[in-house]
């Protein structure tokens, strides 16, 4: 039997994201590349504006700087060492960064920051799940699926970096 999920397009400032809930809540949210609704025997994507209309409008409002918390529930699913990742993204606050080995010494494993790292690039929820305020122990941007100009974007919206800093 397959799940129904529902999906939207959302057109942002940074490019097309894809917004996917669940019953539960946002379970997905990425860059459009094309490629979507993945083909899948367990999930049926079904395209609803109004399933995702309060995503939609708290994502808008983030990039319009008029929210820097989302409200609305998530549905994150992965293994328990990605979710205890994703968790500890969920609490770097608005406007700041942490390093990968920040993060690493969270979760209890100091020297797993490759790891940690792999997690972040697994990560489904894109900017809610905040895996762009993570950076390099030196300071500079590195690794994020929707490309380092994307993740200088979203930190100078949120101005945990300043839009002339080299990084």
């Amino acid at each position: 039997m397959q799940t129904l999920y529902y999906y939207s397009n959302l057109d942002s400032p940074i490019g097309p994201l894809i917004i996917g809930v669940s019953d539960r809540g946002l379970t997905l949210l990425e860059f459009d590349r094309g490629n979507f609704p993945p083909k899948s025997n367990q999930v049926l994507w079904t395209e609803s504006r109004q399933a995702t209309q309060v995503y939609v409008r708290q994502l808008n409002e983030y990039f319009a700087s008029r929210r820097r918390e989302f409200t609305f529930p998530i549905d994150l699913r992965g293994t328990p060492f990605q979710l205890q990742c994703w968790r500890a993204l969920l609490e770097i606050p608005y406007g700041e960064t942490r390093t990968y080995a920040d993060l690493a010494r969270v979760v209890g494993r100091p020297k797993a920051y490759r790891a940690v790292g792999m997690a972040n690039n697994r990560n489904p929820i894109a900017i809610v799940v905040p895996c762009h305020r993570v950076i390099a122990s030196d300071g500079t941007l590195c690794g994020y699926g929707g490309g380092l100009d994307v993740k200088r974007r979203l930190l100078e919206l949120e101005g945990a970096l300043l839009a002339d800093r080299v990084a």
